[in-house]
């Protein structure tokens, strides 16, 4: 698909913004991570509840989990700041940009949620307060008349041209797949004995 956007991607003192599950990461998540940083000068993740999802480990976990994979891939504009973590979109903004109030502030979510984003708890000062960047996923397209609602809150909208695999949490969740799983993130997993998987021989 075309790439749609108010104005173009790049330029300097812009951070990506990354809130996830964490649910467990998968391949997807490391993918996203990897692509986010050849997009943005600095990338900051966190992991979250999501008030609307059940979870299948604690808040503590996941962040470990998350951890690992940060620190694998390796990269110093890569950073994990778990202190941005909210289950409220409006308040992880209002801590970033009290963190990095010079900066231009791109929240980044992938095509599932974009539906819901108006939905969400002070929707509108959320948009009007950053960019708001959605990452295709495949299964999940971006149609016209999905960013008209989000538009009429105030949004400045990109679209990134990036291509994640369809590797999903709740799929690990329902049926374990280690093939899904990072490398790096297995110690913490076998730690805590989560989500039933056991690492491939």
């Amino acid at each position: 698909m075309s790439t749609i956007a108010d104005t173009p991607s790049g330029g300097p003192g812009r951070i990506a913004l990354f809130g996830t599950s964490a649910d467990p990461p998968t391949r997807g998540h490391q993918a996203l991570l990897v692509r986010l940083l050849e997009q943005f000068p600095q990338v900051a993740t966190w992991a979250s509840d999501n008030p609307l999802k059940q979870h299948g480990a604690p808040l503590t976990q996941r962040t470990a989990l998350l951890a690992a994979l940060v620190e694998a891939i390796g990269n110093p504009r890569l950073r994990l700041h778990q202190d941005l973590s909210s289950p409220w979109a409006i308040t992880t903004l209002e801590r970033a940009a009290a963190r990095w109030p010079d900066a231009e502030l791109v929240f980044v979510v992938g095509s599932d949620l974009a539906p819901q984003i108006p939905r969400w708890k002070q929707a509108r000062a959320l948009l009007q307060g950053c960019r708001l960047a959605i990452v295709p996923r495949r299964g999940w397209s971006i149609e016209p008349d999905q960013l008209e609602p989000l538009r009429a809150l105030g949004a400045q909208l990109e679209i990134l041209p990036l291509s994640i695999p369809a590797s999903a949490s709740s799929a690990v969740r329902r049926q374990p797949d280690p093939s899904q799983i990072p490398a790096s993130v297995w110690p913490v997993l076998l730690e805590h004995n989560l989500y039933g998987l056991e690492r491939p021989s």
